[in-house]
């Protein structure tokens, strides 16, 4: 029988902090540059970059791209569905709302994984996973403010993000688990390049589409515009950070206890903050800091298991 590999707990925690901080700032840097083109623009050309990266790496991995193959190609293509709904929920708010609420409302993607886990997996959830719903879905109300003049339907954007990432993990885990990690990334930048030809054409297609709405959603609605040097090093760095993301995170869960990586998972929140700032000078205020601690405790107390404690005890 083929012994175990014993948990790396630093390196686990250590890359997925890293990885947190590297996917907020292609965030940022999304954000910084969606002026410049357009977000079909944007799913072609990453496409377009990533997917021969993709390939270099399946090759040096394996010495061959025959693994490439899916074996479940209606599930793959159904999680990068999912997936490029989530993207789309989350640009529509993109250009309006600031990073640490995008994070926040984004964030409450794990509590719709119980939730959807207990409804269509029929995994059990405790009482404590339930306390972990309520009060992340309250810290969401908190950061949306429903009611007040800060709420809007764009607020509610990155919430439905969270619910379509975890419709497409609740996916993964049912269906894909023995699929082959470069697959599922080779399925969604081929899923991104043909939604985003497809939405281009219907751009040119479809009638233009009110002045105001075209003006408020250009980054959805504007056209192909000519691109510079200066932009295709802002989409090459965003095809590496989706590259290199994939295998970083996947890494960091080999490494040590899904409970224990989980919990670091949401210095995203953190970074998210930090991004803001040094790229736009804005902070969240404070009770938008509340509702973040909200989501991130309650996601924490959500895949916090007391069995992981032994585990993390051998592997510090």
């Amino acid at each position: 029988m083929t012994a175990q590999p014993r948990d790396n707990l630093l390196l686990g925690v250590a890359t997925i902090v890293l990885t947190g901080a590297v996917v907020a700032f292609g965030d940022a840097l999304v954000k910084h540059a969606n002026a410049s083109f357009s977000a079909w623009q944007l799913y072609v050309v990453r496409a377009a970059m990533a997917l021969p990266l993709l390939f270099v790496v399946a090759w040096l991995a394996r010495g061959a791209i025959g693994g490439m193959r899916p074996k479940a190609i209606g599930w793959v293509a159904l999680r990068s569905l999912f997936l490029m709904m989530m993207w789309l929920a989350y640009y529509v708010a993109l250009p309006n709302l600031s990073l640490p609420v995008l994070a926040a409302g984004y964030y409450a993607g794990p509590l719709f994984m119980v939730l959807l886990s207990a409804l269509l997996v029929r995994e059990p959830v405790g009482p404590r996973r339930w306390l972990a719903v309520l009060i992340g879905f309250a810290g969401v109300l908190v950061v949306l403010r429903p009611g007040t003049d800060a709420f809007s339907f764009l607020t509610v954007m990155p919430v439905l993000a969270g619910f379509f990432y975890a419709v497409a993990a609740i996916v993964t885990r049912a269906r894909l688990v023995a699929e082959n990690p470069l697959v599922l990334s080779l399925g969604l930048n081929l899923g991104f390049l043909v939604f985003g030809v497809s939405a281009s054409a219907l751009l040119v297609l479809l009638p233009a589409p009110p002045a105001d709405l075209a003006a408020d959603q250009s980054f959805l609605l504007g056209p192909w515009v000519a691109l510079g040097l200066r932009e295709y090093g802002y989409i090459a760095v965003l095809a590496v950070i989706a590259v290199a993301t994939g295998f970083s995170v996947a890494k960091a869960y080999q490494s040590g206890p899904p409970a224990i990586i989980g919990t670091f998972d949401y210095t995203y929140l953190v970074w998210a903050a930090f991004w803001s700032f040094l790229f736009f000078d804005v902070l969240p205020d404070r009770m938008t800091i509340l509702g973040m601690f909200m989501i991130a405790g309650a996601g924490m107390l959500a895949i916090w298991s007391p069995k992981a404690r032994p585990v993390a005890a051998e592997a510090g």
